[in-house]
């Protein structure tokens, strides 16, 4: 793991010199105003008393600015203490052997305080910086694998070092940055694994912080490798369900193409066969049969075209004022309803519905063929349409199963069939029912017949035009 760093702008040294030029200040004002303090007692306190009183401002200047301004501070305070306490006053001159070892050995217990003070502060720093580090790095371990967990990581490298930009790259390309674009080259560029560096932009760090960094890049490389490899996975995983669900709606479609093709192809081989004589009734149930295929055969093309243009959003719509109990009708005679009985109760005086007729009969086939299908014997289907004041409504109402709330919506979704029980196909009907219904300006839903079944509602809007127009 390399770790390269370059000189940044003189700005980014003005921290530790703010420091020093606050501790200087410190050790000139404080022995200064010690002695203005303690000249009225120059006569009532001893040498000793005196000196150790000058300590104070000298551990003050150790603790703003560290040892320099500190030993400053003692030989100011011993300069001091020996021009206005020491006689003969406003001398440097020392009478006393006893007096030169007092200032001797307060220059020297001043000087040790200063280091002292100096090595707890810089072990304090270290210690909370260490501790940071530590809560960063558990947080980056703790943190779920994510691209958001990869973000709170370098926001809290950028505040925790105080950098002005973080960045992780991987293979030169930058998956995440925080803080604004940066200016010139980056003060920190950290190997974090696999092709992935973390760079940052702000002040110097010392080398302890540097090593620290170094493991904050090995957890940012490993966090974003992770997300990426899960990514992938996931990617993976989306592509294998694609091709599970390709292969099943090809199964599906190539049922339902192969069948009603088997049943003609059958019928047509049995009435071109020259040794079998037919009798006039074999002769039209081939016929039939062949009649049927088709007709299925054309209902699935046709509808498998009518979602390849739902989906790429080509449906040809044309609204205008339309009967609704005109498309009822033609709907009702061309639906093969399986021999459940119809009961329609659409008056001929309702107001014209804002629809395109063919789209229209299209959606009330389907519904209506779904219905069929889904009613148990001698329960008929029933179709009511009413009007409202800015709108007409038709329900199709059956008497089968119906739906459970949590698959109402899903069985709009294409090739959903969820009661294969009563049907087969390629549960195509009302994809297309609820996606030519909402080409219109309609709504489709389902709800719940009173005592049991499925009544699909059509919503449309009112025409401008025609009887009963708003």
């Amino acid at each position: 793991m390399g770790i390269s760093t370059t000189a940044g702008p003189a700005g980014r040294r003005f921290g530790p010199v703010r420091r020093t030029a606050a501790g200087l200040v410190a050790a000139t004002i404080g022995p200064v105003a010690a002695t203005a303090v303690l000249a009225p007692a120059r006569g009532h306190l001893s040498l000793a008393s005196l000196v150790l009183l000058f300590l104070v401002p000298v551990l003050a200047a150790a603790a703003a600015g560290g040892w320099v301004p500190a030993v400053t501070a003692a030989v100011v305070a011993d300069l001091l203490v020996n021009y206005f306490f020491v006689p003969p006053y406003r001398s440097f001159v020392v009478a006393t052997g006893d007096d030169v070892v007092v200032l001797a050995v307060y220059v020297g217990v001043a000087v040790a305080l200063s280091v002292a003070v100096d090595l707890a502060a810089r072990h304090r720093a270290t210690a909370e910086r260490r501790d940071a580090e530590a809560a960063l790095l558990a947080t980056a371990s703790a943190q779920p694998i994510e691209q958001a967990s990869l973000t709170r990581l370098l926001q809290q490298v950028r505040t925790t070092y105080r950098m002005s930009t973080v960045a992780l790259t991987d293979n030169g390309r930058t998956v995440e940055r925080i803080g604004p674009p940066p200016q010139g080259d980056p003060v920190l560029s950290v190997a974090a694994g696999g092709g992935s560096r973390l760079l940052g932009w702000g002040p110097h760090l010392f080398a302890e912080d540097r090593r620290a960094l170094a493991r904050l890049a090995t957890a940012a490389g490993r966090t974003w490798q992770t997300h990426r490899l899960a990514g992938e996975a996931a990617r993976a995983a989306e592509l294998a369900h694609i091709d599970r669900v390709r292969a099943a709606l090809l199964g599906a479609v190539g049922h339902d193409l192969r069948t009603p093709l088997a049943g003609i192809k059958a019928a047509v081989s049995s009435l071109r066969q020259s040794d079998v004589d037919f009798s006039p009734g074999d002769r039209a149930e081939l016929l039939a049969t062949v009649e049927e295929s088709t007709d299925r055969l054309t209902t699935v093309v046709d509808n498998l075209l009518s979602l390849s243009r739902l989906q790429a959003g080509v449906l040809s719509v044309h609204p205008g004022p339309t009967a609704l109990d005109a498309v009822v009708a033609r709907a009702v005679l061309t639906t093969d309803t399986r021999g459940t009985a119809v009961e329609v109760d659409v008056p001929d005086d309702l107001p014209w519905a804002l629809a395109d007729p063919g789209l229209l009969e299209r959606v009330v086939a389907n519904l209506l063929s779904n219905a069929c299908a889904a009613s148990p014997p001698g329960r008929p289907v029933r179709l009511a349409g009413r009007a409202g004041r800015d709108h007409l409504r038709l329900h199709i109402i059956d008497h089968g199963p119906g739906l459970a709330e949590d698959d109402q919506d899903r069985a709009f979704a294409p090739f959903q069939r969820l009661d294969d029980h009563h049907r087969g196909g390629l549960g195509l009907g009302l994809a297309i029912a609820k996606g030519f219904t909402e080409a219109q300006g309609g709504t489709l839903t389902p709800g719940r017949t009173p005592d049991g079944g499925l009544t699909m509602t059509i919503t449309l809007p009112l025409a401008a035009t025609g009887p009963g127009a708003p």
